[in-house]
């Protein structure tokens, strides 16, 4: 008898993944992937060599030319794709929960996130259109009827991460095949059953053959023969600056979108609503253990409040309960892996012996488990404020000048969102003006997104915008039509 733990995954066997037209083992071993929290075996995934991911591009690229996809098929399957998911909510937080580590509360938000991201995906698959060209606004172009089609831009390659397995995955798939590009996919190596049960769902709801291909393998191997091949594209990669930057100069023919990291700050001013501010953070800098590029990093809080605030923060963070990632009350499980967990350990401890304290928090429990982190009487300095930490930690700042709060929260390499909490509608503007940052929020949380806005950073945080609508005009190359009567 098998056992499976996410359903629909066999613990015992290697599972087959979609490639080149038929479910597959592939030819080049296995690779084991176990829970984050505890390490049991959740299963086994092929480990595809280059040949086979060649050979995978190559059908998708003869795909697209033998069978094109119409706008109004794409919309219907996106659609039906949207149905299926939402009626297999449990099914997929499980897997979420179980290769991830997220609490599986969570995982069931990342799930319907994931639905409405498919629907959006089918609005723009509906409306894509081009633009009329004023050709007789000139005297040569008297006669001549010019528009522009968007056409797919060809085979899109999707490197995809762990920290959201199934929603960041739909972000590159399902704009994807708005745009009408087939997509060969490679889920990060912790995270493979969410990027599969994906495949099978999307064929279920009519995704036809070659439009989806799942290859698994590590990076160096699967992912550097997407970013190589000649017929791939465009390579959409979410994931980190030192791997994205690279992507984009072993590319330089390619169009290549990166969404990378962050250290999201957040201002405090004195007459913002610093409660609120806090039981935000209290959510939004600890969420799946801080593992998100957006997860509330640096607090800048005014030195008049910055006690009562951190009194405050600290109570709220202290409730978090901290545990299996199965249990329905537990906020913050376990780091993607042994070695993050105690990179992050090291963090803390640095930010201690540079001056800092540790106001809760700051060890890992008997399961292995970092607890929640606030670190006060930070310096920019320290690695938990300089770098992006991508761990349940939180450092506190104390500034006593507006302008030096935004002038410190933009002194990074970084850019991808920042917030600041105010009362006065002067400063919000002033922060909406000056934070260099690709979105700023104002009376919420950094953290703070929902799937159709156009996200994305600046400088190490990436160089293009996410939600559908606005990863489609990645996906598409205008094409100018000329007619003459």
């Amino acid at each position: 008898m098998t056992t499976q733990l996410i359903p629909g995954i066999d613990q015992s066997s290697v599972t087959p993944i979609l490639v080149t037209g038929s479910w597959t083992t592939g030819s080049g071993g296995s690779s084991e992937v176990r829970s984050p929290f505890n390490g049991e075996l959740l299963g086994k995934v092929p480990a595809l060599t280059p040949a086979e991911v060649d050979t995978a591009v190559e059908y998708a690229h003869r795909t697209l030319e033998t069978s094109p996809l119409p706008q109004w098929q794409r919309a219907e399957i996106l659609d039906r794709a949207a149905v299926l998911l939402a009626a297999r909510r449990e099914e997929f937080g499980i897997a979420i929960a179980r290769e991830s580590a997220k609490p599986i509360k969570t995982a069931r938000v990342e799930v319907d996130r994931a639905v409405s991201t498919l629907q959006f995906s089918a609005a723009v698959a509906r409306t894509l259109s081009g633009d009329v060209v004023p050709l007789e606004a000139s005297p040569v172009g008297a006669g001549k009827l010019g528009f522009i089609m968007r056409v797919p831009v060809g085979v899109v390659g999707a490197i995809a991460p762990f920290n959201f397995p199934l929603n960041l995955v739909v972000h590159k798939v399902g704009p994807a095949i708005a745009a009408g590009c087939p997509v060969v996919l490679k889920p990060a190596s912790q995270t493979p059953f969410s990027s599969i049960l994906l495949a099978r769902l999307l064929e279920e709801a009519g995704l036809p053959d070659g439009y989806l291909q799942v290859v698994t393998g590590g990076g160096g191997t699967v992912g550097n023969a997407l970013v190589d091949n000649p017929k791939i594209a465009l390579i959409t990669f979410t994931g980190s600056p030192d791997v994205g930057w690279g992507i984009r100069s072993r590319a330089p023919r390619k169009r290549v979108g990166l969404e990378l990291g962050n250290n999201a700050p957040v201002v405090i001013e004195a007459d913002g609503d610093w409660k609120t501010a806090a039981a935000k953070i209290k959510i939004a800098g600890f969420s799946h253990a801080g593992q998100s590029c957006i997860s509330t990093q640096r607090i800048l809080v005014h030195r008049s409040i910055a006690d009562a605030f951190v009194e405050e923060l600290v109570a709220g963070v202290t409730t978090l309960v901290v545990g299996d990632p199965m249990d329905d009350a537990t906020d913050v499980s376990a780091l993607i892996s042994q070695s993050e967990r105690d990179r992050v350990v090291g963090w803390i401890a640095e930010a201690v012996a540079d001056g800092g304290s540790v106001a809760c928090g700051g060890n890992v429990d008997a399961n292995g488990v970092l607890m929640p982190t606030v670190i006060v009487d930070a310096n920019p300095q320290m690695n938990v404020c300089a770098m992006e930490v991508f761990g349940p930690v939180v450092a506190v700042q104390v500034y006593d000048d507006f302008d030096d709060a935004l002038r410190i929260a933009n002194d990074s390499d970084f850019g991808l969102q920042a917030a600041v909490f105010t009362s006065d509608i002067s400063k919000g503007l002033k922060a909406a003006r000056t934070l260099d940052f690709g979105g700023v929020l104002v009376n919420e949380v950094p953290t703070w997104r929902t799937d159709q806005m156009p996200y994305g950073g600046l400088r190490d945080s990436g160089n293009t915008k996410e939600g559908p609508a606005y990863s489609v005009r990645e996906m598409t190359e205008e094409r100018l039509i000329i007619l003459h009567g």
